[in-house]
């Protein structure tokens, strides 16, 4: 069973190495360095201005992902799951998180790499619109982003993981 909790200090650790493994498979598809290079000191910084949420299956953190609220959008980062643990809908659960307890966003805005149809599927099957191409972002990154409004994510049915 996967439980959804607000990251503490003692996780940092943990969810540097989940997120290093879940973005090391596209290392020869783009340049993720700043992600799988990530130092606990940097995710401390992060931390003081963003929300971090984990997913913990028996004990192990299996999953992060980082949000904050600016201006009504609530904006959704480095969602990573272990590769063990992805196909499992550990993703889909953070991202139901975020939803739910970010009840000062009015919109809920998120960006992944647009060579990456696993992920993309993930923001389509959860209600998300495609809204913007970020072509050639930085370190060449093409990314594709979605947003989901508040009215849908109150009135939106579960899909099934």
């Amino acid at each position: 069973m996967i439980q959804i909790r607000p990251a503490t200090e003692a996780d940092f650790a943990a969810i540097l190495q989940v997120q290093q493994a879940a973005f090391a498979e596209y290392t020869n598809v783009y340049t993720v360095s700043g992600w799988t290079t990530e130092t606990l000191d940097s995710l401390k910084h992060d931390a003081k201005d963003k929300r971090i949420l984990v997913a913990e299956a028996e004990g192990v953190v299996v999953g992060s992902v980082r949000y904050w609220t600016v201006a009504g959008v609530g904006v959704i980062r480095l969602l990573s799951v272990s590769p063990a643990h992805q196909g499992h809908g550990v993703g889909k659960a953070l991202i139901r998180e975020i939803e739910r307890v970010a009840t000062d966003a009015h919109k809920l805005y998120a960006c992944t790499m647009l060579r990456t149809a696993r992920n993309i599927h993930v923001f389509f099957s959860l209600g998300y619109k495609a809204e913007t191409i970020l072509p050639d972002h930085y370190d060449h990154l093409d990314l594709i982003c979605f947003a989901k409004y508040r009215d849908s994510m109150t009135n939106a049915t579960p899909s099934p993981t």
